[in-house]
């Protein structure tokens, strides 16, 4: 029920998936509420109603991405094997149009926000780097399971494999297969020594 008593005359979760949906593919500022209100159905005034706005629509559109289709590391037995893991499935994800836009929402949906919505902007590095802290997380218990020597610079790791993921999904969105993610990969995970000092 809506807050006066009427019932709403649409789903409200299948209007917050394609809100999503348009987001991933246009980005927050290529995105008009005209492009909004026709991909889920409703008026404006069941848009603002309903999610109080674009912005709010925008955040609502992020969580359920996450929801949906987050990378949550793959349990493996090494840090590396667990990087490897989830690079590969990211990949994989990435470059499935069967249901989906290419690429990464949280890396594409923001890339050209204009100062005027930092708050956007700000909002997806604020996800990109909580992504990074999960990285983080699962190098640090390769470190504590021995796996990954005490004096690797954890920080260099977690930037250069984040930069390949997000790399990733911007080759996603110009094309590459997942076959040829699956080079790039197999690159950066032969760089894993590198940090071996």
């Amino acid at each position: 029920m809506s807050p006066r008593g009427r019932p709403r005359a649409f789903d409200r979760d299948a209007a917050l998936d394609a809100a999503m949906y348009v987001f991933w593919e246009r980005g927050y500022e290529g995105t008009s509420m005209a492009d909004l209100t026709a991909a889920m159905g409703i008026n404006s005034p069941s848009l603002y109603a309903a999610f109080g706005g674009k912005e709010s629509l925008f955040h609502a559109a992020v969580e359920r991405y996450g929801q949906r289709y987050g990378q949550e590391f793959p349990d493996r037995v090494t840090a590396r094997e667990a990087v490897a893991a989830w690079l590969g499935s990211s990949a994989k994800a990435f470059t499935d149009r069967s249901a989906h836009p290419p690429g990464c929402m949280i890396v594409l949906a923001g890339v050209n926000c204009t100062q005027q919505n930092r708050r956007v902007r700000e909002f997806l590095a604020e996800k990109r780097r909580n992504n990074l802290e999960k990285l983080r997380a699962r190098l640090a218990r390769g470190v504590l399971d021995g796996d990954i020597p005490e004096n690797v610079d954890l920080d260099r790791m977690v930037t250069f494999y984040g930069t390949v993921l997000h790399g990733l999904s911007i080759q996603a969105l110009d094309g590459a297969t997942e076959r040829g993610l699956a080079e790039v990969i197999d690159v950066a995970m032969a760089s894993w020594k590198t940090f071996q000092v």
